[in-house]
């Protein structure tokens, strides 16, 4: 028996998620599990994090090496110019918002399906590197801008236009408020935007180089990243685990709550994690950051936290089960004003830039990732009914 030609006998079965399973080869990033580290290119993430800025890190991922002071200038000039709407958006974009219940990621598929079209997004087979280069920064420049544009749409208020001088960071929380940032409110959403770029083959990643290898157009890989990426197992956990922390409301309510959990089956969001089995750098960066923006909020997450991993560590021992990074993000978000609603546009602000590199690099790989699947249905061939 074949199964898409190949002897059955011949077929490697896989653990299930494909977990350790190597699919490619990136020159992008890597994560260290076992060792509670990740990396995009040569340079450690968290430090890229705490040193560098956004625009920066989204050169290093487009080019492979940090910009020197004139190609950065050029480089933000370019993303700044890029992050305008075009005119054809702007009409259609009242009708995204409208929809009840109002979705920000349904509507930026949406929105960017349209930019496909009205920018005339080739396949990536059919263009040349520089092309697709364009085309990938393009979609991350207006990524912020469409998301913000329908949130404050949804509120019944006008959208507020990108500005030249400010960064990524610092226009988003502009486009949503519409008030100037504070600079220590902008740091610190830099910081988290950096940390989330990019991690490994994570399940929004490789959907979108599953659809690059196919030779399609940028837009639709991206767009099908974001399907995976709403889901809440994925990018759709840091308003939930801030949901948690509300839901536990205080330190002598923790051992209820997660007890509770356990024992109905269902998930603790905002801890454990696929590949860490120590802490995750990332939570500690964000940890960190929201010490340093203070308040009771960060001392309540802090308490729970400790607790928390104390009790999965009793109720499911050898799991190693530390916070991960959606639930200090929801904690630091918070804390810079922005609603819960826009968490996961946040983090897809960030994570936008790492699905477009992966896609650059995809599109260099002309192979289709093709993989098999071992079928357990009903025996066939058998007759079929005389009734059909």
């Amino acid at each position: 028996m074949t199964i898409n030609g190949v002897e059955l006998d011949e077929l490697i079965d896989v653990p299930a998620g494909l977990r350790n399973v190597v699919a490619a080869e990136t020159r992008l990033s890597d994560v260290r599990g076992q060792e509670g580290f990740y990396h995009y290119r040569q340079y450690s993430a968290i430090e890229l994090a705490t040193g560098c800025t956004f625009e920066e890190v989204w050169f290093l991922l487009f080019e492979g090496h940090l910009p020197d002071r004139a190609e950065l200038s050029a480089f933000t000039a370019e993303v700044a110019r890029a992050r305008t709407l075009p005119a054809e958006l702007l009409p259609v974009l009242p009708a995204m918002a409208s929809a009840d219940p109002f979705r920000p990621m349904v509507g930026l598929r949406t929105a960017l399906s349209m930019l496909a079209g009205v920018r005339d997004l080739r396949p990536v087979w059919d263009e040349d590197p520089a092309a697709r280069k364009a085309d990938a920064l393009l979609i991350c420049a207006v990524t912020p801008t469409i998301l913000a544009a329908l949130h404050r749409l949804d509120r019944g208020l006008e959208p507020v236009a990108p500005r030249a001088d400010l960064s990524t960071a610092a226009n988003w929380l502009y486009m949503l408020t519409g008030e100037s940032p504070r600079p220590q409110a902008v740091r610190a959403i830099e910081q988290y935007l950096i940390a989330t770029i990019d991690h490994g083959f994570n399940a929004s990643t490789f959907t979108a180089r599953v659809v690059a290898s196919t030779g399609a157009d940028v837009v639709s890989a991206v767009v099908a990243a974001i399907g995976a990426f709403t889901g809440p197992l994925h990018g759709g956990a840091p308003d939930r685990a801030l949901d948690g922390l509300d839901e536990i409301g205080s330190p002598d309510r923790i051992d209820g709550w997660v007890r509770g959990k356990i024992i109905n089956g269902d998930r603790v969001m905002g801890f454990g994690h696929a590949v860490y089995r120590t802490a995750d750098p990332r939570s500690v960066l964000l940890r960190d950051i929201g010490v340093e923006l203070g308040g009771d909020l960060v001392e309540f997450a802090t308490t729970v936290e400790r607790r928390v991993t104390e009790l999965l560590a009793e109720l499911k021992p050898g799991r190693d089960l530390y916070a991960n990074v959606e639930f200090y993000a929801g904690v630091v978000m918070e804390l810079c004003g922005i609603p819960r609603s826009m968490f996961t546009p946040t983090f897809a602000t960030s994570r936008v830039v790492g699905w477009t590199a992966n896609v650059l690099e995809q599109a260099e790989n002309s192979k289709v990732i093709r993989p098999a699947a071992r079928y357990v249905g009903p025996r066939a061939p058998e007759p079929v009914p005389s009734r059909c």
